[in-house]
Order: C-alpha cells, then structure tokens, then sequence
C-alpha cells in the first residue's frame, strides 16, 4: 500500500515541477493572444514542415509529436488552472518551434510561413527567434 502512495506522491511532484517549468518559459505580456490569432497559419506551418524532406527527421518526428498533442482532446494542464490553463499549447508549441528552428533553421520556416510578415514576426516574438528581414523578390 505504501508504494502506491509513493508512486501518486512522484506523480504529484512531477506534475507540479511541470506546471512550474511551463510558468518560468510562458511567453510574457500579450504574446499568448497574439499566438491564439496565429493559430491557424501555425497549424498550416507544422504540417508543411512535416512534409519537408529538407527538415531534419528528427525536427519532423518532434513536430509530428507535436500535432499528435495538440489533436488529443485533452490539454497537459486543465483549462482552469489560472495562467496555464488555456497557455500550455502555446508554450509547448513555442519550444518544439525553437528547437525545430535550432535544427533546420529561421530560412526554413519563413519559406514555409503561410500567413503574413506581421504574423511571422509575431510568431519570432512568441517563440524567440531570430529572423532576417525578408528580402524583396525582383
């Protein structure tokens, strides 16, 4: 009986380690309604990144993970927990991003961007990346 206890007790403990690691990496101010507008062309961006060949398998297996989490009908963190309830998508997506970006890199993403160079340079704010100025096509 005690190690049941045990095992809830770590569980709990995990849990609640988790919950604070997603509070100390929440984008700050109002990046989390800029990334609720998004949301849409965020989701085309993930699948076409999926599909790139060019994309490192790893960052393609990262970002298939990814759309997995985001289509199940339940969230990592109860949408009403104060602060993260309706964030923990966000923040997840905004990590695999950066460390997708880290592999393949910003050129790649902007090639796939679908929305517009306001909502791309959101998206950098959100996730923390560093972006080129695009360059005018001739």
């Amino acid at each position: 009986m005690t190690w049941i206890v045990s095992i809830c007790a770590g569980l709990a403990i995990t849990y609640l380690a988790l919950l604070a690691a997603l509070v100390l990496v929440r984008p700050k101010g109002n990046l989390l309604g800029e990334s609720v507008r998004l949301l849409p062309d965020l989701l085309r961006l993930l699948t076409r990144l999926v599909a790139d060949p060019s994309v490192p398998r790893s960052a393609r297996v990262r970002l298939s993970l990814l759309l997995g989490y985001l289509a199940l009908p339940f969230d990592l963190v109860p949408d009403f927990v104060p602060l993260l309830g309706y964030a923990d998508d966000a923040i997840v997506v905004s990590l695999v991003l950066r460390s997708v970006v880290r592999r393949a890199g910003a050129t790649v993403v902007r090639r796939h961007w679908p929305g517009t160079e306001h909502g791309l340079t959101a998206l950098a704010r959100l996730t923390g990346l560093k972006l080129e100025p695009a360059v005018p096509e001739p």
